[in-house]
C-alpha cells in the first residue's frame, strides 16, 4: 500500500484527509513543518499533500527540504490563497501540481493517482537507467588488467563530454561495449544510443540510412525516412567500422561534424543535429589515410581521442574473470547449474590464443554450458574445431611437471619466468604477482637469466 504524508497546520483538514484516503493508502499527518519533515526523514513516503502556508512557515521551504531527501515523495501543494505565482514557483521547484481549498475529493483522488503514476514511471526509468549503466557502463565490462584499467579511466574521463572518440581494436574485443559505456555512463544516457555498421549496409543505401530522405527522393523512396543522426537526437551515434565508409560519404560526414547539421536526400533545408559521434574501427586509420582509402581531414576531425581496446591475448589475466562471467550468464539463461570448468578445459582455454577475442570466448562458453551434462564444463564440451588448437590433447599438470624432470632448477626457473612474461605481454608487475615475487626480485631474475620484459 502506497504511503501518503499530509502536512497542514489545520488539524481538522489533516483528520478529514486521512479519513478520505485511508482505504487506499497508508497515511500519516503533521500540523507543523518540523514534525512533517521529521516523519518524512524517518519513513519514505510516496506522496505528500503539502499546504502552501503552515502557520508561520512557508510551504515552499518545506518543499525544498522534501526534495533533498534521498528518496523524496512526489508533492502536491494545497493552497487557500489562490496564489498562482506561488503555485507556479512551487511547480518550478519540483511540485507535481497544486489544488485549491476547499478541496474537491474527486479532484484530489484523481491528482493523487496521476502524481503516484508519475512517481512510478520516474522510478522505473531510474531503475532501467541503472540497469543499462550496470550492463553497458564500465562496470559491465569485465577486466582488471592494466590495459583494461586504462580503458576504464578513459571512459570515465570522456563519458560526460561531447568530444568525438575513436574506439580502435580487433574484431570481437568489445568496441561497441565501450561505446555503450561512454553513452550509458554519461549524461546522454536518457537519449537514444544508435549503432550503424558502415561496412554492412550497401553504399547506395548508406547515405539515406545516416541522413534520411523525403518521399520520392529516389526510385523506391515510397515513404519518408528519418536518418540515424536525426533519430539519435541528443544521444550517441556509433559509426561502427568507420574505415569502410565510402569516400563520397566521408566528405558529407566531415561536413556534419563541422556544421552539426544534415541535409536529408530530396530536401534543401538542413536539419540541426546534436548527437555525439563515436567511431569504431578494426583497421589502422592512419595507414588507410596513407593508402588513400580514408580522408586525412576526416581522420583528424574524428580522432580527438582514441581508446584502444586490447586483444585478449594481451590481457590473459582477464580470461578467468571472463570465463566466470559468461559461465554465470549462460547458466542463468539456460537454467542450468554450472560451477565452472574442469582442470583440463581450463588449462586449454588459458593457453588458447582466442583469435576471435572476447566474442569467441563468449561463444565457447555458451557452447560449453549448452553441452555440459555435469556441473563442470569438460574439454569434450568445447567445440571440436578448437580442440585441435596447437595440440589436440592438453597435457595434464603432472605430465607437464614430469616433462621437466632432468632439467636443472635454474633452467626450470628461467623457463617459468619467460613463460610468465610472455603470458602477461612483458608486464613485469603482473608477471611478478603471478610468480609470487616482488617486482625487484623479478627484475633481478630477468637480469640474471638475460630475459626481456617491459616495465
Amino acid at each position: 500500500m502506497e504511503r501518503v504524508l499530509i502536512i497542514d497546520d489545520e488539524a481538522a483538514i489533516c483528520s478529514s484527509l486521512e479519513f478520505a484516503l485511508e482505504d487506499r493508502f497508508r497515511t500519516a499527518s503533521a500540523t507543523d513543518a518540523e514534525e512533517g519533515l521529521r516523519l518524512a526523514s524517518e519513513e519514505a513516503f510516496d506522496l505528500c499533500l503539502l499546504d502552501l502556508r503552515i502557520g508561520e512557515n512557508d510551504g515552499i521551504r518545506v518543499l525544498e527540504s522534501l526534495r533533498r531527501l534521498p528518496d523524496p515523495p512526489v508533492v502536491i501543494m494545497m493552497t487557500a490563497f489562490g496564489s498562482i505565482e506561488s503555485s507556479v514557483r512551487a511547480m518550478r521547484l519540483g511540485a507535481f501540481g497544486y489544488l485549491e481549498k476547499p478541496l474537491n475529493m474527486e479532484a484530489l483522488l484523481a491528482a493523487a493517482d496521476q502524481a503516484l503514476e508519475h512517481r512510478r514511471l520516474h522510478r522505473r526509468v531510474e531503475r532501467l537507467s541503472r540497469e543499462l549503466e550496470e550492463r553497458f557502463g564500465p562496470a559491465g565490462i569485465v577486466g582488471k588488467s592494466p590495459a583494461m584499467r586504462r580503458v576504464f579511466d578513459l571512459v570515465d574521463k570522456l563519458k560526460d563530454v561531447d568530444t568525438t572518440v575513436v574506439v580502435r581494436g580487433e574484431s570481437g574485443v568489445g568496441k561497441e561495449l565501450v561505446a555503450r559505456a561512454l553513452h550509458y555512463g554519461g549524461r546522454r544516457r536518457s537519449e537514444p544510443f544508435v549503432a550503424v555498421n558502415c561496412g554492412a549496409i550497401p553504399e547506395a543505401l548508406l547515405e539515406g540510412e545516416l541522413f534520411g530522405y523525403r518521399r520520392g527522393a529516389f526510385t523506391g523512396a515510397l515513404e519518408a525516412k528519418q536518418g540515424k543522426f536525426e533519430y539519435a537526437g541528443g544521444g550517441t551515434i556509433l559509426l561502427d567500422e568507420i574505415g569502410d565508409l565510402p569516400l563520397p560519404l566521408q566528405v558529407k560526414l566531415l561536413q556534419v561534424l563541422q556544421q552539426r547539421e544534415i541535409t536529408p536526400l530530396g530536401r534543401n533545408e538542413p536539419v540541426k543535429v546534436n548527437a555525439r559521434v563515436v567511431a569504431a574501427t578494426n583497421v589502422n586509420l592512419s595507414e588507410a589515410v596513407e593508402a588513400g582509402r580514408f580522408r586525412s581531414d576526416l581522420y583528424f576531425r574524428l580522432k580527438v581521442v582514441e581508446i584502444h581496446v586490447p586483444p585478449l591475448r594481451e590481457r590473459r589475466e582477464d580470461i578467468p574473470l571472463l570465463l566466470d562471467h559468461f559461465t554465470a550468464k549462460f547458466s542463468r539463461e539456460m537454467r542450468k547449474t554450472i560451477r565452472g570448468f574442469s582442470e583440463d578445459a581450463l588449462r586449454f582455454l588459458l593457453a588458447y590464443s582466442f583469435p576471435g577475442n572476447v566474442r569467441e570466448l563468449a561463444n565457447l562458453v555458451e557452447h560449453g554450458v549448452l553441452m555440459a551434462e555435469s556441473p563442470e564444463i569438460g574439454l569434450g564440451d568445447l567445440p571440436g574445431e578448437i580442440r585441435g588448437y596447437s595440440n589436440p590433447r592438453v597435457p595434464t599438470e603432472e605430465e607437464a611437471i614430469r616433462a621437466l624432470a632432468g632439467k636443472s632448477l635454474r633452467e626450470v626457473e628461467g623457463r617459468l619466468i619467460r613463460a610468465a612474461l610472455e603470458r602477461f605481454g612483458g608486464r613485469r608487475k603482473a608477471a611478478a604477482e603471478s610468480l609470487g615475487i616482488s617486482e625487484r626480485g623479478l627484475r633481478n631474475k630477468i637480469e640474471e637469466y638475460g630475459l626481456k620484459g617491459n616495465g
